[in-house]
C-alpha cells in the first residue's frame, strides 16, 4: 500500500482491537494531520468454530463477541466527534448471517445481528448531522474467513471449491461505491451474495 499510495498517504497502525488501551491509544496519538476523520469502515471480525450451541467453546463465544461487538462499538464511539465535525461516513461489515441462521452459525450471526441493528442505532440517533452509516451484508467470500474458523486450509478450500463466490476485491469496490457516493444519498444496508448462493431452506427433523 505504502508503494501503491505514497508513504506520506498511509499510516498503518497494528494493535489488537480488543485491547482496550491500546485502541484508546491509536485514537488519541493520531497526528494532527490524520486526526480528521473521513471515514470509519468497521471490518474487523471473525467466526470461530462450527459447533452446535451446547457443544461450542465458551472462549470461542467470548471472543467474537468482543472482536465483532465490543471493539466496533468503542472505536466507533471514540471517533464519532470526528466524524459528525467532518460529515464523514460509518461502514460497518456485518453478513447474511445476520438475517440468515444457519447450524453452527449461533454466536457469530448474532455478533452480524448486533452490527445490523447497531448501524440503523447510529443512523437514527445520527439524524441531521450529515453523518451517513451503512450495514454491508455479504454471503460466500473466498478470504481467510473459513481457514481461521476451521483451523484448516483444505476445508477452506473445500468450502469454496467450485463456487466462484465472492473475493475481497468485490467487497473492497462495494465500500468504496458507498463511501464516494454524494453527500445526500445514504444507503442503509447492502446485502450481497454470489449468484450461486441463495437463500438455505428451512430444516425439519423427522421422527
Amino acid at each position: 500500500l505504502a508503494k501503491e499510495l505514497g508513504h506520506d498517504r498511509l499510516l498503518p497502525l497494528a494493535f489488537d482491537i480488543r485491547d482496550e488501551a491500546a485502541r484508546a491509544g491509536a485514537v488519541a496519538d493520531l497526528p494532527a494531520d490524520w486526526a480528521g476523520v473521513d471515514l470509519l469502515v468497521n471490518n474487523a471480525g471473525l467466526a470461530l468454530g462450527t459447533q452446535p450451541a451446547p457443544e461450542a467453546e465458551l472462549a470461542n463465544w467470548s471472543t467474537m463477541i468482543d472482536t465483532n461487538v465490543s471493539a466496533l462499538v468503542s472505536i466507533t464511539r471514540a471517533l464519532l466527534p470526528r466524524l459528525v465535525e467532518r460529515r464523514g461516513a460509518i461502514v460497518n461489515l456485518s453478513s447474511v448471517a445476520a438475517t440468515y441462521p444457519y447450524a453452527g452459525g449461533n454466536v457469530y450471526g448474532a455478533t452480524k445481528a448486533f452490527v445490523r441493528q447497531f448501524s440503523l442505532g447510529l443512523r437514527s440517533d445520527l439524524h441531521g448531522t450529515g453523518v451517513r452509516v451503512t450495514s454491508i451484508e455479504p454471503g460466500m467470500v473466498e478470504t481467510e474467513f473459513t481457514a481461521v474458523r476451521t483451523g484448516s486450509q483444505d476445508a477452506s478450500d473445500t468450502l469454496y471449491a467450485g463456487a466462484d463466490p465472492m473475493t475481497g476485491a468485490d467487497i473492497a469496490e462495494t465500500i468504496w461505491w458507498v463511501a464516494t457516493l454524494p453527500r445526500h444519498l445514504n444507503i442503509n444496508t447492502l446485502e450481497l451474495m454470489p449468484v450461486s448462493q441463495s437463500f438455505a431452506g428451512f430444516q425439519v427433523a423427522r421422527a
